[in-house]
């Protein structure tokens, strides 16, 4: 983990403020109803985010359960936790093979097809070491979980295999709450939820945690919040749709400029070199622009293998000096050009951002999708994994 952007010998860094963490944090637990947890998801490098920087910073803010995505992610949280005391759960992708490992280290996996309960208590057998599982239940995604014929039969041998299996949780995931267009389809799969977890009741007891909701879900329907939510982008700082800010901000009558929402991540480089183009030149590769008068421009060492993509040519725009300098030019590989004309006094080493505030304007990950034509959850995730990941107050 780096700890300053001079540690890094890399042309851009993003730093991670733990300060906006634990304010999306304090928000989110204020919303959470009595007695419901909330799971980190860090799927995705931590929605972009780091890992190895993240988790660390989230459970110095209180959070003890992570939710992954696959057993490479979940090792990762071993490495990086700082507690053994932190849970972490695989929501997806776990080979057969792979079981006993997560079995052995303690890690909570999803079970939603009979061949993958069938590996796991034959493992736990072998290791004599309890399968600590979710029971994902298939209400209308249509993707992975127990199908409402199998519900009985699941939840008979999983109770009758106890000395073997841990239940830690039934589960099932809302196909789109982040938009009103799937209101009535998540109320429907809530009520087949209810049905399913009615059925537990008759065989468990003491039953394990119920949980439905991620991000969208909890901060919209607090009848799905259960006994655990599983929040993801809402941590980092971001609304998971604008319908979910507008439904939030209307129930708690928002000023329309207030967000508790604070972004965590700035991603930053620097100005890499200055000069001046005559009026009539093209700049950069081909003929994509030409300057219409005598122009200083800036390069910037970032291009489309770090995230900023090429159809930011001539568009996208950064922040120097709190304020914007358009792309003008080809987005290479590793660089870009900007217009810095009407901004005085940049000079090399000069600050740049990218994602992020400086001064009194900010670049949201918002804009900049608008900018790529992504979604903000897209844009996050693909940022590299090699750019360093700085935590800053």
């Amino acid at each position: 983990m780096q700890k300053s952007h001079v540690d890094s010998r890399q042309p851009s860094t993003i730093e991670i403020s733990r300060s906006a963490l634990e304010r999306n944090l304090h928000f989110l637990k204020g919303k959470a109803k009595n007695g419901v947890r909330i799971s980190s998801v860090i799927k995705g490098n931590a929605y972009g985010h780091g890992i190895s920087s993240f988790i660390p910073m989230a459970e110095s803010c209180g959070i003890d359960h992570f939710s992954v995505f696959s057993a490479y992610e979940a090792e990762g949280v071993l490495k990086f936790r700082s507690s053994p005391e932190t849970d972490v759960m695989i929501m997806g992708m776990i080979r057969d093979r792979e079981i006993s490992w997560a079995i052995d280290h303690g890690i909570e996996i999803y079970l939603f097809e009979m061949s993958r309960l069938e590996q796991a208590i034959q493992s736990a057998k072998r290791l004599k070491k309890k399968a600590r599982v979710h029971l994902q239940i298939e209400t209308g995604m249509h993707r992975t979980g127990f199908e409402e014929k199998e519900w009985e039969q699941v939840f008979r041998e999983v109770s009758a295999a106890s000395q073997w299996v841990d239940v830690k949780g039934i589960c099932t995931h809302f196909a789109g709450a982040e938009s009103v267009a799937n209101y009535y389809r998540i109320q429907n799969q809530n009520q087949k939820f209810k049905k399913a977890v009615e059925l537990a009741s008759t065989i468990f007891d003491p039953m394990p945690d119920i949980h439905a909701a991620s991000s969208a879900a909890f901060l919209t329907m607090p009848e799905m919040h259960y006994d655990m939510v599983r929040v993801g982008i809402a941590q980092y700082g971001f609304w998971p749709s604008r319908e979910t800010y507008m439904h939030h901000a209307k129930a708690n009558r928002f000023e329309e400029d207030y967000d508790p929402l604070r972004r965590i991540m700035t991603w930053k480089s620097e100005v890499m070199s200055t000069k001046w183009v005559s009026a009539g030149e093209f700049i950069g590769y081909g003929n994509v622009y030409m300057a219409g008068r005598d122009m200083k421009i800036a390069t910037v060492p970032i291009g489309y293998t770090h995230g900023f993509g090429r159809n930011l040519t001539n568009s996208g725009y950064v922040l120097i000096k709190g304020e914007r300098a358009h792309v003008s030019g080809l987005v290479n590989m590793n660089m870009i050009t900007v217009d810095i004309t009407d901004i005085a006094d940049v000079k090399k080493g000069d600050e740049v951002v990218l994602i992020g505030r400086q001064g009194g304007d900010e670049i949201t990950v918002a804009s900049f999708g608008e900018m790529t034509n992504n979604l903000n959850y897209e844009i996050l995730t693909r940022l590299p994994a090699s750019i360093p990941r700085i935590v800053v107050d």
